[in-house]
């Protein structure tokens, strides 16, 4: 079976050094399984590579390989230590993206400013660009170049949203009241925004996911969980809940409408051909009667007109 158009096939460039410096993160206790996974979920990772100088990082080579991920060593170009790891990805990437028309997505796991460009000119060629990066080591213009960008579970965060399971557990038994106020799972701004301005101009059910690319777009770091939502759905349940938009069920499949809006269009009420007739203005019928039960209406009388008279011309002598 051939992929659909809608398929992605992603190529995935990792910045290896910059993943692991000053993130939390070190060669041993890397794991890019989950976020390989996320990317899973949108379409087949097809490409896998990571650049670095990889007698630096020795302890990652098994786990990355286990991933069938190519290492890529690019030695240190100078004396100082700054290594060509990011100039050989850029023309790498590049490469591919000319060569390989298929692929439409390209995954950049750094959060150096400096692939911008590259970002940039990706999407200058069509392609989806990710992001991939630990959040409190990226830069903010790298986040605004991706269409996408995924944050890393640094083991410090991951611990923090296992504690945080238990406090909400306490809270909905009432032990903890306070702690719960401050977790509290709150609709974010720009998800009101655009959720509102796309039911605004639709013309019928909008699926879910469709409404998590346009925040997306619009945000491209935004993830739900960091608002205290397990899931998108989850989201939209509590908007659901605040009076923004009703959810119906078509299937198996849920859609959003607007407000008390309906899951097909109606005719305008407006109009007089769209308004119900009023029992009292049907006539009611009775018995079928006979055509002699049925008085005639009164027939205008026939006029004759008059025989003109022809003078006698013997008379007239």
């Amino acid at each position: 079976m051939s992929p659909t158009s809608t398929e992605r096939r992603i190529a995935l460039f990792i910045d290896f050094e910059n993943l692991v410096t000053n993130t939390g993160f070190t060669s041993s206790n890397f794991d890019l399984q989950p976020s390989l996974d996320r990317l899973l979920e949108q379409g087949k990772v097809i490409f896998r590579r990571a650049y670095c100088d990889w007698s630096r990082f020795k302890e990652a080579k098994s786990n990355l390989h286990d991933l069938g991920v190519e290492l890529v060593d690019v030695p240190p170009s100078t004396r100082a230590g700054k290594n060509a790891a990011d100039m050989r990805l850029v023309i790498d990437a590049l490469e591919l993206c000319y060569a390989r028309e298929h692929i439409n997505s390209f995954c950049i796991a750094s959060g150096d400013s400096d692939f911008v460009p590259l970002a940039n000119k990706l999407r200058e060629n069509d392609r989806y660009v990710i992001g991939l990066a630990v959040k409190q080591a990226t830069s903010p213009m790298f986040v605004k170049a991706c269409d996408e960008f995924i944050y890393l579970d640094t083991p410090s965060r991951e611990r923090d949203r296992s504690d945080e399971a238990p406090r909400r557990s306490r809270t909905d038994t009432g032990q903890s009241p306070a702690t719960g106020a401050r977790r509290k799972s709150e609709v974010p701004q720009v998800a009101r925004t655009v959720v509102a301005s796309l039911l605004a101009r639709a013309t019928g059910p909008l699926n879910p996911s469709f409404l998590k690319e346009a925040v997306v777009r619009k945000k491209p770091d935004f993830d739900e969980r960091d608002f205290g939502f397990s899931s998108f759905s989850r989201m939209l349940e509590a908007m659901e809940k605040e009076g923004l938009l009703t959810r119906i069920q078509q299937g198996r499949q849920t859609y959003v409408v607007p407000k008390d809006g309906a899951s097909e269009p109606r005719a305008d009420d407006s109009s007089p051909d769209a308004r119900p007739t009023p029992t009292s203005e049907i006539p009611q019928q009775g018995p079928r009667a006979s055509v002699d039960d049925v008085p005639s209406e009164p027939r205008p009388a026939r006029v004759v007109p008059e025989e003109e008279s022809i003078p006698d011309p013997d008379e007239e002598g």
